[in-house]
C-alpha cells in the first residue's frame, strides 16, 4: 500500500528523517514507535504528501503522484483540531460539507458514524466540553466521513485516560477489520504491541520494522524484573554483576547475560543493606526493552562511525 525508498528530510541544519526505506501493506496496523523529536510526525507528513522537497521516493498504492492519493487518505494531528464553540455534529456536518457530500446522505452518515464511535447521545455537546477521549473520537469521526482506505493517526491518545486508550482502539481494529490500513505513531508500548507490526524510529532512523512477538524473540539478553524497595537503586546495585539497569515505573528491569549470577549479587547486595527483595523473577523482554537495546546500539554504531572520520 505505501513504499519508501530511501527517504530523507531535512529542515535547515536538522535532519528530521534519515534514509528510511519502509514498506507498509494494505489492510495492516503499522505502529510508529519512538520518543519525542525521533521524526515519526515528519515521516507521517511525507506520506500524506504534505512536504514538496525531500529525498528519495514515496509510493501510494503504487502511484508516486501523492496529490492523487489523498481523496482516500485521512489523518488525526497530536492536537485536536476541530472546532471548539461547535457541538458534536455541526463539526461533522462543517467537515461533510467540505468533502462536498450533499446534506441528506451527510446526516445518514454523520449518525452512523456518531452511532459506531460512540458519540450519537452527544452530538448537540459543544466539542470543548468533549473529554480528552471523546474529542480523539469526534477527530476519528470526522475523519472517517469520506470512507478513507488509509487512516493516519500521530499520537491519537496522548493525554487520554487508560479507559478512553482502550475504547479507541477497540475502534481502531473495528476499522482495521473492514480493511482499512491504519499507520498509528505512539509514544505507549502497550499500545505498540497491538499493532500488526512496529517500526522503531529514532533520531530520524529507522532501526527496526518487525511484528511486535518477533523483535521481543530477537532480544538477545535475559532480564530480571525487580521491585523497587527504596529510592536509590541504581546506587546500591551499581556493583552487581549486570549489563543495564532500567527504570520500569516502580519497577527496574534489570539485564544479565547470567541470570543465576545477577540474582545472587542482587539479593546479596540488597542484604548488606538491610534490604528485603519484595520481588524478583525473570521476565520476557518488552517492547521497551527492545527499543532500549536497538537504540543504543545505533547510537554506537555512529560513534564508530563518526569516529572513524
Amino acid at each position: 500500500m505505501i513504499e519508501l525508498h530511501h527517504v530523507s528530510k531535512n529542515f535547515g541544519p536538522v535532519m528530521a528523517v534519515q534514509d528510511v526505506s519502509l514498506r507498509i501493506e494494505a489492510g495492516e496496523i503499522l505502529g510508529l514507535v519512538g520518543p519525542d523529536g525521533a521524526g515519526k510526525t515528519t515521516l507521517i507528513r511525507l506520506m500524506l504528501g504534505l512536504f514538496h522537497s525531500y529525498a528519495g521516493q514515496i509510493a501510494i498504492d503504487g502511484q508516486t503522484d501523492i496529490e492523487s492519493c489523498k481523496p482516500y487518505m485521512s489523518y488525526i494531528p497530536q492536537r485536536f483540531s476541530l472546532y471548539q464553540d461547535l457541538t458534536v455534529m455541526e463539526n461533522i456536518e462543517l467537515i461533510g460539507a467540505l468533502y462536498g457530500i450533499r446534506r441528506q446522505p451527510l446526516l445518514t452518515q454523520a449518525e452512523q458514524i456518531l452511532r459506531f464511535t460512540g458519540l450519537w447521545e452527544f452530538r448537540t455537546r459543544l466539542a470543548g466540553k468533549l473529554s480528552g477521549g471523546m474529542k480523539q473520537k469526534l477527530s476519528l469521526a470526522s475523519g472517517l466521513l469520506h470512507s478513507p482506505r488509509i487512516f493516519f493517526l500521530d499520537e491519537p491518545t496522548t493525554g487520554v485516560d487508560p479507559v478512553a486508550r482502550r475504547d479507541f482502539w477497540q475502534l481502531l481494529y473495528r476499522l482495521n477489520k473492514d480493511g482499512m490500513t491504519i499507520i498509528v505513531a505512539t509514544p505507549y508500548m502497550d499500545e505498540a504491541e497491538l499493532c500488526h507490526r512496529v517500526a522503531l524510529v529514532n533520531r530520524g532512523q529507522l532501526i527496526r520494522c518487525a511484528a511486535p512477538a518477533e523483535l521481543a524473540a530477537e532480544y538477545p539478553h535475559k532480564i530480571l524484573e525487580l521491585a523497587a524497595v527504596t529510592k536509590g537503586m541504581e546506587t546500591i546495585l551499581k556493583k552487581c554483576y549486570m549489563l543495564g539497569l532500567q527504570p520500569f515505573g516502580s519497577k527496574y528491569h534489570i539485564i544479565t547475560d547470567d541470570a543465576s549470577r545477577t540474582e545472587a549479587d542482587v539479593i546479596k547486595c540488597l542484604q548488606t543493606h538491610s534490604l528485603a527483595v519484595s520481588k524478583l523473577q525473570a521476565v520476557a523482554p518488552s517492547l521497551e526493552d527492545v527499543f532500549v537495546l536497538f537504540s543504543a546500539r545505533e547510537k554506537t554504531k555512529e560513534a564508530g562511525r563518526n569516529g572513524s572520520e
